[in-house]
Order: structure tokens, then C-alpha cells, then sequence
């Protein structure tokens, strides 16, 4: 079973209750271990790291299923994979607006979510995860080259004659 850890910074101008609703948009079973509480201005409050531990990626899924963004989120989650452990960001801002949004850069306005995934044979299991159909025709797999470069660019399969380039080295 894998462990899976989110947390994301709650700045000073924000509100502690939206933010936890935000990240329960993409990770319903999320329990931060704690909260703070609302203020009003003046804000005295400096930045509150929240953490805590989900048990799935069943709804961050879901969402890849229905925008189609499956091959997007094997890519985006597996970018910085090692070994037995990846981690990547993704928006606070898409995921209150019921959208998975993967952070590629830093300071991402609206805040992020930081996931932390953990477990033996991680990378058949985000492949098995992220599968779809179209594999049937176009194999994936993690650091295939076929994806998206590191900044975020799509990596084109097609030349501007419509010639297919995988394969071509």
C-alpha cells in the first residue's frame, strides 16, 4: 500500500478552512494534523505548514480520467521519481475549482499542494494507475521520452508533415 503525504503552506491573507477545503477537492479523505484558526485583519499570523497523510489518489485520478489528462499525470507524477519515492505539486487553486492542474514551476498562484508518495514498485503502480486504452496503440511508459520535457512542453510525436518522429534518433 503506498504512503501518500500532502501538505501545502496556508499564507498569512488566507483562509485556514477554504484552504483545507481546496485540498479535500482532489483528496476527500485528507486529515491535516492541524488547523489554524481563522483571524481577521490585522493578520498576525505568519505562514502554517499543513501535513498530513492521505490514503488514496482516487479522486486526483478521477479528475485525470475525465479532462483525459492521463498521460499528463504519469508524466507529471513520475518527473521527479526516485526509486521508491516521487513527488510532485499540483494547484490549490484548480482543485477548488473541481480541476487537477500539475505545478511545474515555482509559486503558483492560488498555492499548491505538495504530494509525497512512497512505496515498493512505484512506478508499475503509477503506470498501472494512469492506464487507459490509448496505450493500446501508443505504449507508455515512465521516462519514455514520449511525454513532456522537464519545463512542461509537450514532446511532439509528429513532424509538421504529419511523419511520425518516435523512434527516430
Amino acid at each position: 500500500m503506498a504512503d501518500i503525504q500532502l501538505s501545502t503552506v496556508i499564507r498569512p491573507h488566507e483562509d485556514p478552512a477554504l484552504v483545507v477545503e481546496s485540498v479535500r477537492g482532489l483528496f476527500p479523505d485528507w486529515e491535516p494534523e492541524s488547523v489554524p484558526e481563522s483571524s481577521s485583519f490585522p493578520q498576525t499570523r505568519q505562514d502554517v505548514l499543513l501535513e498530513g497523510r492521505c490514503e488514496t489518489l482516487d479522486s486526483l485520478l478521477e479528475s485525470a480520467r475525465n479532462q483525459r489528462i492521463l498521460d499528463t499525470a504519469l508524466d507529471a507524477m513520475s518527473m521527479r521519481l526516485e526509486d521508491d519515492s516521487t513527488i510532485f505539486s499540483v494547484s490549490r487553486q484548480g482543485a477548488i475549482a473541481g480541476k487537477l492542474s500539475f505545478v511545474l514551476e515555482e509559486r503558483t498562484l492560488g498555492g499548491e499542494i505538495t504530494v509525497r508518495i512512497e512505496m515498493q514498485g512505484l512506478a508499475d503502480w503509477l503506470e498501472r494507475l494512469t492506464w487507459h486504452s490509448g496505450r493500446d496503440s501508443i505504449p507508455r511508459v515512465i521516462g519514455d521520452g514520449l511525454g513532456m520535457s522537464e519545463q512542461g512542453d509537450p514532446v511532439e510525436w509528429f513532424d509538421k508533415r504529419g511523419n511520425p518522429t518516435m523512434g527516430d534518433d
